[in-house]
């Protein structure tokens, strides 16, 4: 699961990498506007839901265990 996890945020990061390289070029003069930017960040929140999904269903199927600061103390 933590590769699974680590896999998700790389793609993640991967993702805004490619949008801020989009943006980049196409903010220049002269060059016509394309999707890419808005598909590459499409896919980050795509990716950022599933993973969050999957934290859920890997808690309540037990192949995540809570740790750190005891709740109600």
């Amino acid at each position: 699961m933590k590769y699974i996890v680590a896999l998700a945020f790389l793609a993640i990061l991967a993702s805004l990498g490619s949008a801020l390289v989009f943006m980049m070029r196409n903010g220049r003069a002269g060059e016509t506007k394309s999707g890419h930017m808005v598909k590459a960040l499409g896919l980050r929140v795509g990716v950022s839901i599933v993973l969050f999904i999957c934290v859920l269903i890997g808690w309540h199927l037990g192949y995540i265990q809570p740790t750190g600061i005891q709740s109600g103390q």
